[in-house]
């Protein structure tokens, strides 16, 4: 009787913490910074390291939606976008070769993806808007000084690269940098994500305005020695999307929908514009090498769409030292983990079906918090549709959004632009889409 006593005891301590707030916040940190340094720890320990520390928080963040389990909405969890991009991805299976792309390589990296799904659900189901800005924040200012004290340790104090974590040691010749995350341009993503959430978290006073002009400094230090010519062009889109929510947010009720429009309009004649004097703009960003680069791969690419352009290669994720990638990589005369651009990436991998599901994702979830942002009264709403903005913009030249961290960040942008104002609740009650009201804890 007593051990049976004693176990039931452990079990109830055991629930009512895996359930406590505490341990959502905690478990959040970890997501988040797990996501965005897998580079890290796979230089570290490895692929069965990571897929380890992976199983692990699987299980913890399963564990904890079964604690809360009746304080969880479960209606309407996933936008229906996220389910059919997904499910498309999972299909390919089927059609995937046998030699290259075998089905069951093929299974793992559907996996893969949906694991990092499961994680960005988790966060936004468990965290409030600004509980996740507040996360982000804490996650990327660490991210970001051992990224920066990394280099001043490579590049000036020791004068030697770090190889294992692909670091240059280039800071006193002014850069580029990578830090922690093995490439310029994904530094200069994650500085982008991280400068638009200390402004966020300045605004809503969830920091003091020291802690947050020195992250802002730190980010744009980042931003400035990575040297990423895709981050300074989503920078521009960033800023001219803050200026334009910040006039929405000021415009009259009844009048707002004809900025709106107004704004629609002058976003498509901004876009051509750049299409047209898109070789004078790469010539001014000084990033000709890199355009030449991508243009090179996009060339090699479509030898190979032809052949499959409805269905694609079947999904991968980052490419595979197989054909047809090795085969690309050969003819460009480098390595490649992507296409350099997660729109001809998924168009290659799931064919110009998962391309339109792909872009109905994006697509869907930023109109959303776009409105969200443009029309609620806290300034909490506009991280969500910043975030979209710069993954929309980002994913023009580089993948980062369809593996780990940025898939991970567009997933909770997703399902918190859509759980705020679903449409699903809207047609069930005959009304308009009414966001919830967001708790300030």
């Amino acid at each position: 009787m007593t051990d049976a006593a004693g176990g039931a005891h452990l079990a109830r301590a055991l629930r009512e913490f895996a359930g406590s707030a505490r341990f959502a916040q905690a478990l959040t940190l970890i997501v988040v910074g797990f996501a965005f340094t897998t580079h890290a720890v796979r230089s570290l320990i490895g692929w069965p390291g990571l897929l380890a520390a992976l199983g692990g928080l699987l299980a913890l963040c399963a564990l904890s939606l079964v604690a809360r389990w009746r304080a969880v909405e479960w209606y309407g969890i996933l936008p229906i976008t996220i389910l059919v991009f997904v499910g498309w991805c999972a299909a390919s299976v089927l059609w995937s070769g046998p030699g290259a792309n075998a089905p069951a390589a093929t299974a793992l990296r559907v996996a893969y993806l949906i694991a990092f799904a499961f994680l960005g659900v988790y966060v936004a189901l468990m965290r409030d808007t600004i509980q996740i800005v507040r996360a982000f924040g804490d996650v990327m200012r660490m991210l970001l000084a051992v990224s920066i004290g990394l280099e001043v340790l490579s590049g000036i104090l020791l004068d030697v690269p770090i190889r294992i974590l692909g670091i240059q040691g280039d800071l006193a010749r002014l850069g580029p940098i990578q830090g922690l995350f093995g490439s310029r341009n994904l530094l200069g993503f994650v500085a982008l994500i991280a400068l638009l959430t200390f402004v966020v978290e300045w605004r809503t006073k969830i920091i003091t305005r020291g802690k947050a002009v020195a992250s802002i400094v730190l980010a744009a230090f980042c931003i400035v020695f990575a040297g990423s010519p895709t981050t300074w062009i989503a920078l521009g889109a960033a800023g001219v999307a803050t200026a334009a929510l910040y006039g929405l947010r000021r415009a009259a009720p009844a009048t707002r929908w004809r900025w709106q429009i107004a704004l629609l309009v002058a976003g498509i004649a901004a876009l051509v514009t750049a299409w047209i004097l898109r070789i004078r703009i790469i010539e001014l960003l000084d990033a000709r090498a890199e355009f030449d680069v991508r243009l090179d791969v996009w060339r090699e690419l479509s030898r190979y769409l032809s052949l499959n352009p409805l269905q694609g290669w079947g999904w991968v994720g980052s490419w595979r030292e197989t054909a047809p990638y090795s085969w690309i990589e050969l003819a460009t005369g480098r390595p490649h983990g992507s296409a350099l651009s997660a729109y001809v990436d998924v168009y290659f991998q799931v064919g110009v079906i998962g391309l339109l599901l792909f872009v109905g994702l994006v697509g869907v979830a930023l109109v959303r918090a776009w409105l969200l942002a443009s029309t609620r009264r806290s300034v909490v709403y506009v991280w969500p549709a910043l975030m979209l903005v710069v993954i929309a913009v980002t994913s023009f030249a580089e993948s980062f959004a369809l593996g780990e961290g940025g898939w991970l960040l567009l997933v909770v942008c997703a399902v918190k632009a859509a759980r705020d104002m679903s449409w699903r609740d809207a047609l069930a009650a005959g009304r308009p889409p009414a966001p919830t009201v967001e708790r300030l804890g």
